[in-house]
């Protein structure tokens, strides 16, 4: 089964990356030479051409996954579903292929929770729909409005756009693209999906089995590490929760960022602990999601080959002109953004928003014809410690390349563990 998970992928062979070598060399010594002029490192950005943007962002505000064992519940009333009209765009979707639509079964899942009101568990919300068209008017500006970077209505030879088969990352996506687009599309809007089992835009643990057992480990070990524990029995007091349920800091977390971001507080309590609560969700976050090398490729290694795969597109010269897409949009989640700042080393220590993005531009100078690569966070640069808050092309890639995995090596890591165990007879 695993070896089928990519197939009908689209991927950057090895001989590629090893022939872009020598590019990357040349590259590097015509911009020495054009810095050696003044001796300094400037790169002037009237000579930088935008060429590929990629976007990965979370989906807008949703209710809950899970409420909390409380008596006091919020009532997620249905009118918070209703469509505002100018986020209203039809779209289509299929797999990566083409093909018809996956099966979701998270969504399936979510369905079996009704929570206080009618509303089902993780759904988008009207406040979600408009967060989501506020970035895609924000992404209009950029790339639209103070840059012809884009064209003004959608233009599916321009824009490749996927999202995980889940109900509110489609419908996000579908509100992004009507703020960026302003509902005006020149052809038929196809929004890609991959099945759950072998989707890469998430962290995958059915995929993966390796990181399925190590992260349910230490899922259960987190609420247990000095300071966490003492103040989750703390917090479980104060909000009136039995010190015995299953109610760790990434639900609390998650009911309170869902409660807040709609004015919806179940408890004023809630609000007392609310900087605790998410600074402890967050360094839950860090102990489940292992710092190290491996997990963090297995959680993110083939979505930074994925984004990797498409920079090497743009700058490799035996690309066929117009084969590019000018633009990449991906509908991740939260769980994706965490391990993805961290291979990145840009995670700011703060739980990924409702709505947040991270995006990638891809420049090419007009003289030296180097490659540069600038990261945004929520709308803000990143600098990476980079000259003029921009890196080299291939000073990012070496960056990426340490986390970054193609589908064989993903699967050799995933079932590493499993091989061992398999021979030791268990």
């Amino acid at each position: 089964m695993i070896t089928d998970v990519f197939r009908g992928r689209i991927w950057v062979p090895v001989s590629v990356l090893a022939s872009l070598g020598y590019f990357f060399y040349q590259r590097r010594v015509a911009l020495a030479q054009l810095r050696a002029a003044d001796g300094q490192h400037p790169v002037d950005p009237s000579l930088l051409e935008l060429k590929m943007v990629q976007v990965v962002f979370r989906h807008g505000a949703r209710s809950p996954l899970k409420p909390l064992p409380r008596e006091e519940q919020v009532e997620w009333n249905p009118r918070l579903l209703e469509v505002p009209p100018q986020t209203q765009l039809d779209y289509t979707v299929t797999n990566l292929t083409g093909g018809p639509k996956p099966h979701s079964p998270f969504d399936s899942q979510y369905h079996k929770t009704i929570l206080k009101g009618g509303m089902f568990a993780g759904q988008l919300t009207n406040v979600g729909m408009q967060q989501m068209y506020a970035l895609g008017e924000r992404l209009r500006k950029n790339y639209v409005e103070d840059v012809s970077f884009l064209s003004s209505t959608f233009n599916p030879q321009e824009i490749f756009v996927r999202s995980t088969n889940m109900h509110r990352n489609l419908e996000s996506t579908r509100c992004l693209l009507a703020g960026l687009f302003q509902r005006q599309k020149e052809g038929p809007i196809v929004i890609h999906t991959d099945d759950a089992s072998s989707e890469v835009l998430y962290p995958n643990y059915q995929n993966c089995w390796r990181l399925r057992e190590r992260t349910r480990s230490r899922r259960q070990a987190a609420s247990l590490q000095p300071g966490i524990s003492e103040d989750l029995k703390k917090v479980k007091e104060g909000l009136g929760i039995d010190n015995s349920d299953e109610v760790d800091f990434l639900i609390l977390f998650d009911n309170m960022a869902a409660e807040q971001v709609h004015g919806l507080l179940s408890c004023p309590m809630l609000k007392r602990f609310a900087w605790n609560i998410e600074q402890r969700a967050v360094d839950t976050a860090l102990y489940v999601q292992s710092r190290d090398r491996e997990s963090l490729q297995m959680a993110v290694g083939p979505f930074l080959y994925l984004l990797e795969s498409s920079l090497l597109k743009v700058v490799d010269p035996a690309t066929p002109p117009g084969k590019n897409r000018k633009l990449y949009l991906y509908a991740a989640h939260d769980v994706t953004f965490i391990p993805l700042l961290m291979a990145l080393g840009i995670f700011d220590h703060k739980w990924p928003p409702f709505a947040v993005d991270m995006t990638m531009e891809l420049y090419q100078h007009q003289e030296s014809k180097e490659w540069f690569v600038q990261l945004y966070y929520h709308g803000e640069q990143v600098p990476r410690g980079c000259p003029d808050q921009l890196c080299p092309l291939d000073k990012f890639l070496n960056t990426m390349s340490v986390y970054a995995l193609n589908p064989e090596k993903y699967h050799t890591l995933c079932s590493q563990a499993l091989v061992m165990e398999l021979g030791n007879g268990e």
